[in-house]
């Protein structure tokens, strides 16, 4: 390699402690200003409430309404993926890694659920994700994994029927009883 005439950086003679020809004093324009935040105060921005008017709320409202099928394939989409995890975990007997494969399908589930208009399907997901998201959890899985395998069946059904509202009594019926097995176990966080 051949280094340009006038590199300084190459020369067998450079130094890195100093410097080989003294610098230029920085222009007295260029200084530098302290600002202190007590002084100053906070920042505020005013924002027009309301920020979304209601013709702004109706017409994002008919854009979902607009999307209904492609929701729903979304939303079979997900399900599918999550028993796909699910047979992969069985396989492996619900090692940490394939418990992190299910996990991070519900974890969609839960922030996707709604959207896709199945508010059960998101509170179930969250159930689930409760279930496997700490090292407690992940052990008890592994030695029984009769709950989390509940969790999906019960997205899978409520899916395939239709049921979407915990305001249905079955949705709310299957809902509570994992909430509450997931709680009686103390695995996590509420």
């Amino acid at each position: 390699m051949r280094r340009p005439p006038n590199s300084r950086c190459l020369k067998p003679t450079t130094t890195l402690c100093a410097p080989s020809a003294p610098s230029a004093p920085p222009a007295a324009s260029a200084k530098a200003e302290m600002i202190n935040p007590r002084e100053q105060g906070l920042r505020t921005f005013e924002l027009k409430k309301p920020i979304f008017d209601a013709g702004a709320v109706a017409r994002a409202d008919e854009a979902l309404e607009s999307m209904g099928d492609e929701l729903q394939a979304w939303l079979d989409a997900d399900i599918e993926r999550l028993q796909a995890a699910r047979l992969r975990a069985d396989t492996a007997r619900w090692t940490v890694l394939s418990q992190e494969d299910v996990h991070a399908i519900a974890h969609d589930l839960k922030g996707l659920g709604a959207t896709y208009g199945s508010v059960l399907a998101t509170q179930i997901a969250a159930s689930l994700c409760r279930l496997i998201e700490t090292d407690a959890g992940k052990a008890l899985a592994q030695r029984d994994p009769a709950l989390a395998r509940a969790h999906i069946d019960a997205l899978r059904a409520s899916v395939r029927d239709g049921i979407r509202s915990t305001e249905h009594p079955v949705g709310r019926a299957v809902l509570q009883a994992l909430e509450t097995r997931v709680a009686e176990l103390g695995v996590a966080p509420r």
